[in-house]
């Protein structure tokens, strides 16, 4: 296995914020991937995440 790309890092982390990740992907993930390209891809899509909801809410209201 060859390190991840930052296609399959944004999957991944997709994957975990819906819960849905599979154990092969898991697996690759912790023996081959970056930290801090998870923890950079896991800011963005919790920020990304914030700004829909603010958005949605003040939409709503």
């Amino acid at each position: 296995m060859s390190k991840p790309t930052i296609t399959q890092v944004f999957k991944s982390v997709l994957s975990a914020f819906i819960g849905v990740q599979s154990e092969a992907n898991r697996k690759r993930d912790f023996e081959h991937g970056s930290l801090s390209n998870y923890v950079i891809a896991g800011l963005i899509f919790t920020v990304l995440f914030v700004v829909a909801i603010i958005a949605l809410v003040s939409a709503i209201v």
